[in-house]
């Protein structure tokens, strides 16, 4: 047993595990609040606590997965590349809304931040926190955040999203495939995503389009904002 939590196996059988269960949990119930993912984390981290083994060890696989998260975000470019003609239909209001839920994003952390007197280093850490790991971990580097907060928020935020996002489109009555798709793309990068995909391809495309174009916005525009508030 000692010799297999000392290899990167145990890590990965571990996560593998937990998100089956995970996914057998959610087909069963059928319910939003049962996303995978979350369930998945829920287990690991119950799991960790209550064999008292380390993080350090469970990383050991854990990271080997956390390699692959950059390539399996740019699959998601197959559903957009299906979808061109619709994205060159509607390119100016399609950059028009991610720009403005990127500002909005950024504000409102901001705002929050100064009503409840957060800590600079914290709420600088949470303004990446709707778009994709790696690129919020760099810009969180660069106008001095934490990653390690700043990977926290985005994961709580992607799984939010996933989790809240068929529930925020039926009370509004958002029944636009597009919007629906930028919105949750914007909103919460490529864990809504996989959520997206589910309600539709359309919805897919337009949330893996969201997520690149976001991540671009929000490194251009959160420097700029920061600077200006400061």
């Amino acid at each position: 047993m000692n010799e297999l939590l000392n290899t990167p196996l145990f890590g990965i059988l571990v996560s593998l595990i937990a998100f089956e269960l995970g996914v057998f949990i959610s087909k069963k119930f059928k319910w939003s609040i049962f996303n995978p993912l979350l369930i998945a984390n829920v287990l690991v981290i119950g799991f960790l606590l209550t064999t008292g083994i380390s993080l350090e060890t469970y990383n050991l696989g854990g990271d080997y997965i956390s390699f692959f998260l950059s390539p399996a975000t740019a699959v998601l470019a197959v559903p957009l590349y299906k979808q061109l003609p619709q994205l060159k239909k509607n390119i100016v209001p399609i950059l028009a809304g991610i720009t403005a839920g990127c500002i909005v994003s950024v504000v409102f952390i901001i705002l929050f931040a100064k009503l409840v007197h957060l800590n600079q280093a914290l709420w600088i850490s949470l303004v990446p926190k709707s778009i994709t790991t790696p690129m919020g971990i760099e810009l969180s580097k660069e106008i001095g955040g934490i990653p390690a907060v700043t990977i926290i928020a985005i994961v709580v935020t992607g799984i939010t999203g996933a989790v809240v996002a068929p529930i925020v489109c039926k009370l509004f009555h958002i029944k636009d495939s597009v919007a629906q798709g930028l919105a949750i793309g914007t909103s919460s990068h490529a864990v809504g995503t996989a959520r997206a995909m589910e309600m539709g391809e359309t919805q897919g495309a337009m949330s893996s389009l969201a997520i690149g174009v976001a991540g671009i916005i929000t490194a251009i525009l959160a420097p700029l904002i920061l600077k200006f508030i400061q």
